[in-house]
């Protein structure tokens, strides 16, 4: 299939992997950070590990919109369905992200919850349209690649008058996040990150373009290479990045040239500007409380803004005490460095939701046997 076989292509990723070798200087370490989940489970499942040299080393980031879900928000979502009786649709992996009490959305289901999952934000309205006597609620996560569908679903259920459809919004934004690993001060609680540079986002950009990440390669002084979520994607990205580490540039530079450009997906970025505004604050799991790091919907469609037609509050709930996946979200421990990893914790029993979705560095890591390594 055009644009994957040839991007998995075994002797081309040996001949990476040897360009690899021969380019990275033995007199250093390199520590690049591959901030997508989507690169983590590519990383994983294809051992591109494994075809690296031992000084350069891939970090995990903050790029699962699953795993940076607060517990107090999976908490909100859980009170609508139960208090509130509402039918509450939402992506399949939201389901099992653990929440207080030893609940879940899945386990609030089994308590008589009318919790469905959806394929996209465009069945709620679709079961909205067919249910009329019932409100439905759609939970809606995730960074920029899908808050665009969200857009399009609350403007539709404002053209066709549905009283009865509201979304709970938890998009958050990417360049929030990155900021957040660099500079905020978080970092001298968990410890110091050392990183040489980003694999930028292969969806997010499709949308947001590549330039937003203009503002990191310059101020912080950090190389960004975004890469398509192929192996040989990944393992191009880590060759870009070495080079401009050893010429000593920090640049922009884009691997996924087939998809991405500078700009963007312009009309999806209006779309999102007229239905939706930044917050001042939202919580991370993992990044705590970072100011103008997501969305809520704006006053002219308030009226499918689910917080304020439930009359919701937030409340944090810390995580589970022995649960590592706010250190593992932010770089400085790796899974297998977790006590409950692959013991207590496993997909089928998460602790911690960075083992609940596939792009969950936990996941990743026990579904395809990284934690074997040394």
């Amino acid at each position: 299939m055009k644009f994957i076989d040839e991007f998995r292509d075994g002797e081309l990723a040996q001949g990476l992997a040897r360009a690899i070798r021969r380019e990275a200087g033995v007199d250093r370490r390199y520590h690049f950070m591959e901030f997508c989940g989507g690169h983590t489970h590519a990383i994983s499942r294809y051992g591109v590990g494994d075809l690296l040299p031992d000084n350069v080393r891939m970090i995990h980031g903050p790029g699962c919109p699953v795993c940076v879900l607060p517990i107090g928000r999976v908490d909100q979502a859980i009170r609508l369905a139960l208090a509130h009786g509402v039918t509450l649709c939402t992506y399949g992996d939201c389901l099992r992200v653990p929440a207080s009490d030893g609940l879940s959305l899945l386990k609030a289901r089994a308590r008589g919850g009318d919790i469905r999952m959806v394929y996209s934000s465009a069945d709620a309205v679709t079961l909205a349209q067919s249910n009329p006597d019932r409100q439905v609620v759609f939970f809606a996560i995730g960074f920029e690649t899908t808050t665009p569908p969200t857009a399009v679903a609350i403007k539709q259920a404002a053209a066709l008058g549905l009283s009865n459809f509201s979304v709970l919004c938890c998009h958050v934004l990417t360049p929030s996040a990155i900021a957040s690993i660099l500079e905020s001060p978080e970092v001298r609680r968990w410890g110091t990150v050392p990183l040489d540079g980003f694999i930028g986002p292969a969806h997010v950009s499709t949308v947001i373009g590549s330039r937003p990440y203009e503002f990191f390669a310059e101020e912080y002084r950090k190389p960004v290479v975004i890469a398509g979520f192929e192996p040989l994607d990944v393992m191009q990205a880590i060759r870009m990045l070495i080079r401009q580490v050893n010429e000593g540039r920090a640049e922009v530079e884009n691997e996924f040239s087939r998809a991405v450009d500078r700009d963007g997906n312009l009309k999806a970025q209006q779309l999102v500007a007229e239905v939706f505004e930044l917050r001042k604050q939202f919580e991370w799991r993992g990044l705590n409380v970072l100011p103008y790091s997501a969305l809520r919907i704006r006053s002219q469609f308030a009226d499918f803004d689910a917080e304020k037609r439930f009359s919701l509050t937030y409340s944090p709930v810390p995580d589970h005490k022995a649960c590592d996946c706010g250190a593992i979200l932010r770089g400085v421990r790796r899974p297998r460095d977790c006590k409950l990893f692959a013991t207590v914790c496993t997909p089928e029993n998460p602790i911690g939701s960075c083992m609940v979705s596939s792009e969950g560095a936990c996941a990743a890591h026990y579904t395809y046997g990284r934690y074997h390594d040394a």
